[in-house]
């Protein structure tokens, strides 16, 4: 898995069985690769250049992808052969949800072949493409998981991922009949990193340990003209990502700030202060009959943030907020090995998707395959 913050391509190693009918999953092994600098540049040189630099783009991901893999399984002491798949989310350049009777767009790179070629195994990919095809958003494509692994007799869950973009995932109780609710709430950390970068002028990537928000102060004024934008407001099903929280929009947000004089961590505690504010009005206002849930277990790097962390407490109190290690699970690990439960769902021939979440016309089993 390789975001949407571009902080580097997360690997996990996932046992998967099943047993009575309910699909279980343990995470033997986690690895996170940073990418360096030059990485990172050739990354964004693909989002914003022509079919030459996605073509190279394409297979450096693969190779990026497998490099990942397999020193993950060296560190774990697991030979590739004793693999039966890798899942590869890949990375996404584009994500366009459908609208105006036209039917959505995605591109994920990080080509399969050469992951499949490196390591000897079958990779399933493009995980999203089936989904939009069946009218969907083809996101976000972890609910699935979230309810096979993560429902609970005894309340009602929110599964918050705060990764470059927030995801939410509220499962009923098992057995109710009320139906999972799951959409992406927003920026995560994205527009938090791109802010930071902008105002050190390159020398931080992210704040580290919410330390410049927790310096500076929120701006109740700008806030609320970032709160304004109609993306928060539209009801689910409905998905974004850094086409609409990226670069320019970061761009636009210090441009705002500076008219009104914040300072660069004033900035940074206004668009940490938007994640938690933008998840809690989801929650109330796009939650059944604005029912809060029991719990939220928040995973993803966002999760490594105290004072955003802690901002979402406060934003969504009385709801209590731990995260996934709770469970049992590394919170970074989470996303990564859902496409490895997707990859076995492919393999089953099973669907992975939900369309009460996605909008698809129906359940699709998700991904292609590679043969080894």
């Amino acid at each position: 898995m390789s975001g949407t913050s571009l902080d580097g391509v997360d690997a996990a190693l996932v046992q998967v069985d099943e047993r009575d009918g309910r699909l279980g999953a343990y995470v033997e092994a986690f690895r996170s690769t940073a990418y360096e600098s030059e990485q990172r540049t050739a990354i964004k040189r693909g989002l914003e250049g022509g079919p030459a630099e996605l073509c190279r783009l394409n297979v450096e991901l693969g190779g990026w992808f497998a490099d990942a893999a397999l020193r993950l399984l060296a560190s774990a002491g697991v030979a590739p052969a004793e693999l039966a798949a890798v899942g590869s989310h890949g990375q996404t350049i584009w994500h366009e949800p459908p609208g105006a009777g036209a039917v959505g767009a995605t591109l994920q790179l990080g080509e399969p072949a050469v992951i499949a070629e490196r390591l000897g195994v079958p990779v399933i990919s493009d995980f999203r493409t089936r989904d939009i095809a069946a009218g969907g958003h083809g996101a976000p494509l972890v609910p699935l998981v979230d309810q096979l692994i993560f429902s609970t007799p005894d309340g009602r869950r929110a599964l918050q991922n705060i990764g470059g973009i927030a995801n939410v995932t509220l499962l009923p109780p098992e057995g109710s009949s009320e139906p999972v609710v799951a959409f992406d709430t927003g920026p995560g950390v994205a527009v938090i990193d791109a802010v930071v970068e902008l105002v050190s002028d390159g020398a931080e990537r992210y704040d580290l340990d919410g330390r410049r928000a927790s310096r500076g102060r929120p701006s109740e004024k700008l806030l609320a003209l970032l709160l304004a934008d109609d993306y928060f407001a539209q009801a689910p099903p409905k998905s974004t990502g850094r086409e609409r929280y990226g670069a320019a929009y970061a761009e636009e947000v210090l441009r705002k700030g500076r008219e009104l004089s914040l300072s660069a961590d004033d900035l940074v505690a206004t668009v940490t202060a938007l994640t938690a504010r933008t998840i809690a009005d989801a929650y109330r206002d796009f939650f059944a009959g604005a029912a809060l849930p029991d719990e939220c277990i928040v995973s993803g790097g966002g999760a490594r943030n105290p004072k955003l962390m802690q901002m979402l407490v406060e934003a969504i109190d009385p709801v209590p907020v731990t995260d996934l290690s709770a469970l049992g699970w590394d919170p970074d690990a989470k996303e990564a090995a859902v496409f490895a439960i997707l990859a076995h769902l492919h393999l089953a021939g099973r669907p992975g998707n939900l369309p009460s979440v996605t909008g698809a016309a129906g359940p699709r089993v998700l991904g292609k395959l590679t043969p080894p």
